[in-house]
């Protein structure tokens, strides 16, 4: 079970970390949101504009804390 929640907190924190990266790195936010949908879509995972756009606010607003 311990070994089970190290591996949770690492994927978050990669996930976190990756996210991080995304959002500072120097490229326009709409090039940005289309190639997070892109990215999902392969995972095979559909999202509209609007969910892109919250979910890029939420992972912003973990980022500032």
């Amino acid at each position: 079970m311990r070994s089970l929640s190290i591996l949770y907190a690492f994927l978050g924190g990669a996930l976190v970390g990756c996210a991080g990266a995304l959002l500072f790195a120097p490229e326009k936010g709409t090039d940005l949101r289309n190639r997070i949908k892109e990215m999902l879509k392969k995972k095979g995972i559909d999202f509209s504009d609007d969910e892109v756009e919250r979910l890029v606010r939420q992972i912003s607003a973990q980022i500032e804390n």
